[in-house]
């Protein structure tokens, strides 16, 4: 079979990148994945990605990321913020730096509460409402994966 040639220009190098994309989701059994490249954002999310892989693929590091606690645990009066993305969580932005949040303090919309690391690109995560800290979920410089809850917030009212 023989493979579709295609015209060059713009729409050809978007589908490439889309093709690229999809391959890499499919080979490494990512349910999202999300590239930006020379101010074009591919975002893919793949609605059955299978959860095993089957005997002789390679299982990513993704196997070793903690479980999301269930949102049954969470009390009524609190809020769950989690994360945007898959990557690795950090309290502060440097190693000998204080903590953006500890457990308590009071926080504004718009705040830093921490960082994940995605890909070598630190995104800073902020607050979508203004409250207090309840109860922070994951440790210092742990994995997380899309939507685990990262805080517990105490809405201000």
């Amino acid at each position: 079979m023989a493979k579709k040639k295609r015209a060059p220009g713009p729409a050809s190098d978007t589908e490439s990148i889309v093709e690229q994309v999809v391959e890499l989701a499919v080979r490494h059994n990512l349910a999202e994945l999300e590239v930006e490249e020379s101010g074009r954002r591919v975002r893919v999310v793949r609605a059955h990605a299978r959860a095993g892989a089957a005997p002789g693929e390679r299982v990513e590091a993704a196997a070793q990321l903690p479980a999301a606690k269930p949102a049954e645990d969470v009390p009524s009066n609190l809020v769950t913020i989690e994360t945007p993305m898959v990557g690795t969580f950090y309290r502060a932005p440097s190693p000998d730096a204080s903590p953006f949040v500890n457990e308590g303090d009071i926080i504004k919309e718009g705040q830093v509460l921490c960082i994940i690391e995605a890909m070598k690109l630190m995104n800073e995560i902020e607050a979508k409402l203004a409250g207090r800290i309840a109860k922070i979920l994951v440790e210092n410089a742990q994995p997380v994966e899309y939507g685990q809850p990262l805080f517990l917030v105490e809405p201000r009212r």
